[in-house]
């Protein structure tokens, strides 16, 4: 896989991918998620524009995964992170969220965040294995409590969610991330 950032063409694409990468939900009763709209168009745009969406592209070219964020509080926070199922399992999502992590150390900034939801084994469990820690509510900057706001507003509360922060430098590791596992070539 080859990430790069996405093309104006490529945005319904990304909204199939989340349609494919929600599917999973459905085994663990969590349909409203599963069928939960993708970003909008203008949304996906708006990241593009801000060059901040970055799509991981299959030997064809075509958008297998996508990765959006937003400089949030000093930290570059990670809105949506979504593999296609047809990609999941080989450390796509991992390249993803490196790449991110080289982006925000080249803007001088120290930090990963991101919202999840704590008892899906692809969400919590798995970002903490690539380095992010849980925040304690204390450790919320303002503009975390604002998007967990937004996301209780929308019904996400109805499952356990939390709030990690991963270290831009561990996030970042050359060849893999701190669990020594390599990851496919990143590309701006």
């Amino acid at each position: 896989m080859r990430i790069r950032p996405a093309t104006p063409d490529e945005l319904p694409a990304l909204q199939d991918v989340e349609r494919a990468a929600g599917a999973p939900f459905r085994a663990l009763g969590m349909t409203e998620i599963a069928e939960d709209e993708p970003p909008a168009l203008d949304a996906l745009e708006h990241h593009r524009r801000a060059g901040y969406c970055w799509v991981a592209a299959d030997a064809r070219g075509r958008p297998a995964a996508y990765l959006i964020a937003e400089p949030v509080d000093a930290a570059l926070h990670v809105e949506q992170v979504s593999v296609h199922p047809r990609a999941a399992r080989r450390g796509v999502g991992r390249s993803l969220i490196s790449h991110a992590a080289r982006r925000a150390g080249a803007e001088g900034l120290t930090a990963l965040t991101l919202t999840t939801f704590a008892d899906v084994p692809w969400n919590a469990p798995y970002y903490t294995r690539l380095g992010f820690r849980t925040l304690t509510e204390a450790e919320l900057t303002p503009g975390l409590r604002r998007i967990r706001a937004e996301e209780s507003a929308h019904g996400l509360d109805r499952w356990p969610r939390l709030c990690m922060r991963g270290s831009v430098r561990t996030l970042r590791q050359p060849g893999g991330t701190p669990d020594g596992l390599s990851a496919p070539r990143a590309e701006c």
